[in-house]
């Protein structure tokens, strides 16, 4: 694994940014995975292409790397899949600077009605476990639990639902990809079948999937790769979301080459039914 630096506030800063252009989003015979920054991330599988989370611009808090993919270097995507509400998960601005390059958008509950209602072009609201194409690609919602709004006194002015907030099970041609999402872990998390690569958040934070439970859910699937993300990104160290530190994990995970700390735009290649691991 690369070194991880640190800044003056003790923080743990992802790798700098690789810029990102129109030719990743090109169809080849290959499918990639590429962190946003943050709790985004975008896939290319030959000819389709998937933005999950994206937060290209307008986030209102400073960023300690740059973004990787500018709003006008997007180019045809077949799916835009939110995982829930938070504003460094659903960017109004973003979805709709990109909006004449989507072929769809999806997303669970509350997140999935705003988006209808709010006129998001070709918008879906899916429910829990439910399964649709996007392009070539073959997707599931997942359960997650992160309706830290009740507790809040600034946002509690609905009762939110768990099935607010979901993660996608993507199947591809050359592999299996899972996104989580935000969640406290679950029990349906551990009992998955076997995914290539788990998109992977560590935060340690109460609403998140905590330190203990992240090294829990990466052990429960030992052979899949695990790219780090909602690290490293954001300027804000008083906030445990965005401030896990990939060294915490090495000596507590199996196979701990399995770790990838990808800079922002950096490309990961799914190998097919290659196995590295087991």
């Amino acid at each position: 694994m690369r070194t991880i630096e640190k800044n003056a506030k003790g923080q743990a800063v992802a790798p700098a940014a690789v810029p990102m252009t129109k030719k990743e989003f090109e169809t080849d015979g290959q499918t990639r995975v590429y962190w946003l920054g943050g709790g985004g991330a975008m896939i290319h599988s030959r000819d389709t292409n998937v933005l999950i989370d994206p937060i290209l611009e307008g986030f209102d808090i400073d960023l300690l790397v740059d973004d990787p993919l500018p709003v006008e270097e997007v180019g045809m995507v077949d799916g835009v899949l939110v995982t829930h509400i938070d504003n460094d998960h659903f960017s109004r601005m973003t979805l709709g600077d990109i909006a004449n390059n989507v072929h769809s958008m999806h997303a669970p509950g509350y997140v999935g009605d705003v988006m209808v209602e709010e006129g998001f072009k070709n918008a879906n609201k899916r429910y829990i476990g439910e399964t649709f194409a996007v392009g070539s690609l073959k997707v599931t919602t997942t359960p997650a639990c992160h309706n830290w709004q009740n507790g809040s006194a600034k946002y509690n002015t609905r009762y939110w639902k768990e099935e607010d907030y979901c993660g996608y099970w993507i199947e591809t041609k050359d592999g299996t990809i899972w996104m989580p999402g935000d969640s406290r872990l679950l029990g349906s998390h551990l009992h998955m079948p076997d995914p290539d690569v788990i998109l992977f958040d560590f935060a340690d934070n109460e609403w998140h999937i905590t330190l203990e439970g992240a090294i829990q859910l990466a052990n429960a699937y030992p052979d899949s790769d695990l790219i780090c993300i909602h690290w490293g990104t954001v300027d804000a160290p008083d906030m445990t979301p965005f401030n896990g530190d990939p060294m915490d994990l090495m000596d507590r995970i199996v196979h701990p080459a399995r770790i990838h700390v990808l800079a922002p735009g950096e490309a990961f290649v799914l190998k097919g039914e290659k196995k590295r691991y087991g």
